[in-house]
């Protein structure tokens, strides 16, 4: 089970949202890379980026930072990256720079097209962000839901060549309420990829659950608030995973 530090990029500074509002954010530090290298320090074999201004702007705006991580920790670790990812130029940019996986989301559920092009020029980078309230597809940094259902749209990105997929439960993001266990097993069921949760994580008990469902598919969760708040010990919470499932 890989526990997945995530670095959320607002102006160059590291912030957490509560439900994806941009108004409602936390700085939690000034430097990203000593971030990343922090967390790396505390055993993260994997870190999650997100630019926000990207995702909202829908092109890369925090770019100077995410190399700037990439110099710091991508040599020792995978770095993934989502947020303003609309063209194959700019995967092509991160991934020369060192990035391993590139998260595409809306652009994902919008373009399909695109999603497509993107797996077959970088196959084995192409992750597919899915986030989702009830079991509906939510795009644009959460603002508009779709009539999609995410079991559907998993199903078809995987027939594109997608690495796997993190699945956001949106209704719980930031808010420490827990991981929804049910609705991820679901997704990872019907799929062969793997699957990523995000939304939620708030204690030990949640990193239980999910070890307990590892063989159903899910092959991490993706560590926001709590581990910045102090709810949960990074450190301790990925030595128990390791504990669990070895």
């Amino acid at each position: 089970m890989l526990l997945i530090p995530a670095i959320d990029l607002k102006d160059g500074q590291c912030v957490r949202l509560k439900q994806g509002d941009m108004d409602q954010s936390t700085v939690f530090g000034d430097d990203p890379a000593a971030m990343a290298r922090n967390w790396v320090s505390k055993g993260a074999r994997r870190v999650h980026l997100v630019d926000l201004n990207g995702a909202f702007a829908g092109k890369p705006k925090n770019e100077s930072a995410i190399r700037a991580i990439l110099k710091e920790v991508g040599d020792e670790v995978d770095v993934q990256l989502g947020g303003g990812i609309r063209d194959l130029d700019t995967i092509e940019r991160y991934l020369d720079a060192g990035l391993r996986y590139v998260i595409i989301g809306t652009a994902a559920v919008k373009n399909p097209g695109f999603l497509q092009d993107a797996c077959t020029a970088f196959p084995g980078h192409i992750i597919v962000g899915l986030d989702a309230k009830d079991g509906k597809v939510a795009t644009d940094g959460w603002s508009k839901l779709t009539g999609h259902e995410v079991v559907d749209l998993g199903k078809k990105f995987e027939d594109y060549g997608v690495e796997s997929i993190v699945y956001t439960d949106i209704g719980r993001d930031g808010m420490l309420s827990g991981i929804n266990i049910e609705a991820t097993v679901k997704l990872a069921q019907a799929l062969t990829i793997p699957v990523i949760a995000s939304g939620g994580l708030s204690n030990l008990e949640d990193i239980r659950q999910l070890c307990a469902v590892e063989d159903e598919g899910v092959e991490g969760v993706i560590c926001g608030r709590a581990i910045y708040s102090g709810e949960l010990d990074f450190e301790a919470a990925q030595r128990l995973a390791d504990e669990l499932n070895g």
